[in-house]
């Protein structure tokens, strides 16, 4: 695919590379950062001696020690609102919030002073804090494990929300949050941590070792923000989607014998509108995929923004593929799941058109 062939020519000109999972990307990226700048920090519940619930931050604190890698007691509003005075005092936080499903109580910190700081104070004071969540479902985590509230965020002026698919723009995209001033929401799909998953849950589990995208350098680089990617070219449709639903997507697509050219969107918000615009005038129609709940998810921002800037050239009705409008089930999991059956059935259907 022209993304993974991209991915291994840019580690190359990057220099020494190593077969990485997502998790051990995202540890590299904070490994990285923390020996850069000495004003980054990274804080969580179990972050510190134990490393994280993923293993994320895994003998971070051996190496810089109880000052720049720490545990946090179970407070997301203390977590957050701490990072944000650090934040403005010159410090870059990472903090991490075990699961998505838990930033709730956080949710003041993060709309009111986070997202408001630079603008209350008329820039003299800004938030650059990063707030690393696990998102998402696959994994059997029931209704309180498994949400994927990127929607509530992207409502919201003056965060960004970023959620990778792969290791290699995980550790740039998180090299690239932790520099930005701005406070960045960075959701990792957890389905995605130990190898892509292409919705099947019957067949084997795919390695990141064994992918082209799990080849990621060992040093500094970074992936931009608000830069969407072609996944995979095609001719026939558009599909727009984010984080484990890109791989479902290509499973999809294979299966349907439908060419599609799947744009990863990696920066949910501010997003790269300009290369979804060329892909959906390109090919003249548009599937939108997300995990999340259907109803005022995310798709439906980016089924308006189609409408308003490739109205004429579509050929068929926009399809939308979502969760339902239900708390995500333990027992039925993968009748909640979008997988590559609602996913194909629904590029089906744009092509009937």
């Amino acid at each position: 695919m022209e993304m993974q062939t991209k991915n291994q020519l840019a580690a190359a000109a990057q220099g020494p590379t190593a077969p990485m999972t997502m998790i051990q990307a995202l540890r590299s990226a904070m490994d990285v950062m923390l020996a850069r700048d000495p004003n980054v920090v990274v804080y969580g519940q179990d972050v510190g001696y134990f490393g994280g619930v993923f293993r994320c931050t895994e003998g971070l604190q051996a190496k810089y020690g109880k000052s720049r890698v720490f545990d946090a007691p179970i407070s997301e509003g203390g977590i957050v609102g701490t990072a944000i005075g650090m934040a403005a005092y010159g410090l870059r936080p990472v903090v991490e919030v075990q699961f998505a499903d838990y930033f709730y109580p956080a949710s003041d910190q993060i709309v009111s002073e986070a997202a408001r700081l630079r603008y209350r104070s008329a820039g003299d004071f800004t938030a650059p804090l990063t707030i690393r969540m696990p998102c998402g479902g696959g994994i059997y985590g029931g209704q309180t494990h498994s949400q994927s509230p990127e929607a509530l965020f992207t409502h919201v002026c003056g965060i960004r929300t970023v959620m990778p698919s792969n290791p290699y723009d995980a550790k740039g995209l998180l090299i690239s949050c932790i520099e930005n001033d701005d406070p960045v929401i960075f959701l990792e799909p957890k389905r995605l941590y130990n190898g892509p998953f292409d919705g099947h849950p019957d067949q084997p589990v795919v390695p990141w070792s064994a992918h082209p995208m799990g080849l990621v350098p060992e040093g500094y680089y970074s992936v931009p923000l608000e830069s969407a990617s072609v996944f995979r070219p095609g001719a026939d449709l558009t599909v727009l989607t984010y984080g484990t639903m890109v791989f479902v997507s290509e499973a999809a697509a294979k299966e349907a014998g439908i060419d599609a050219e799947i744009i990863d969107l990696r920066s949910l918000w501010p997003l790269d509108l300009e290369t979804l615009v060329a892909s959906v005038k390109k090919t003249g129609r548009c599937v939108v995929v997300h995990e999340a709940t259907r109803t005022s998810g995310f798709g439906a921002e980016l089924v308006s923004l189609v409408q308003e800037h490739c109205f004429y050239h579509l050929q068929a009705p926009i399809e939308r593929v979502a969760g339902w409008d239900t708390p995500y089930p333990h027992a039925q999991e993968w009748a909640y799941f979008p997988g590559p059956q609602r996913v194909a059935a629904a590029m089906r259907r744009a092509m009937e058109e």
